[in-house]
């Protein structure tokens, strides 16, 4: 897919003094979690054959290409915005090993189910992390799922050499209580690009697609 950007103008850009001051420090990333309800949007995936996993995927995808602070990057000495985000999500494989993948994004979660289950099959037929550093991609986010874990809080291992802009999302088990059933998600971003404000943003919209609603 040809990936199309715009380059902003950092001259006006009125996060300008924000991302000269965050990009200084030696750590520019910070961590939120939080728990979101998903107790229809687990009852849908079943009704439409669409894997939980895939369907939650899909639905925090969409989250992301609809808030500008999340499908901004640093590329280089530019910031850039791209038009459309697609995700590299670790997919375990049976021997507990786990690869890198890379599943473009689509509205259409039927052409997206498509495109991630043709991926989980060439990482379940292939050993390794299946990852490139030459083929390092910028328009993703680097998502993870932990369905052993009911976590409160998570961190990521990090290089810090690296000029690293790509949030990184990560959802845990789900657990029932009173008939309701709910998920841990954290979001790690950089502070120069994404605020508190915008993370609220992203969870509210996160929790309305989950719910299948609209804000």
């Amino acid at each position: 897919m040809k990936r199309s950007k715009k380059i902003i103008n950092t001259d006006n850009w009125n996060r300008k003094e924000h991302f000269d001051f965050f990009s200084a420090f030696d750590e520019p990333f910070y961590c939120i979690t939080a728990r979101v309800e998903c107790s229809r949007a687990y009852s849908r995936a079943k009704q439409e054959g669409v894997s939980f996993f895939i369907y939650y995927l899909h639905k925090a995808l969409a989250a992301v290409n609809d808030i500008e602070e999340l499908i901004t990057r640093i590329e280089e000495e530019n910031i850039v915005i791209y038009d459309r985000i697609n995700v590299s999500a670790t997919i375990a494989r049976k021997d507990k090993t786990f690869a890198f993948s890379y599943i473009e994004y689509d509205p259409d979660i039927n052409i997206f189910k498509k495109n991630a289950e043709k991926e989980i099959v060439r990482i379940q037929e292939n050993p390794g992390l299946l990852f490139n550093p030459e083929k390092e991609l910028l328009d993703v986010v680097h998502f993870s799922s932990l369905p052993w874990i009911s976590f409160t809080g998570l961190t990521h291992a990090r290089n810090y050499n690296d000029s690293d802009s790509v949030p990184k999302i990560t959802f845990g088990r789900m657990t029932e209580s009173d008939g309701r059933k709910q998920m841990p998600v954290s979001i790690m971003v950089h502070h120069g690009l994404v605020d508190g404000y915008h993370l609220s943003r992203y969870i509210n919209m996160l929790q309305a697609l989950l719910d299948n609603k609209h804000l």
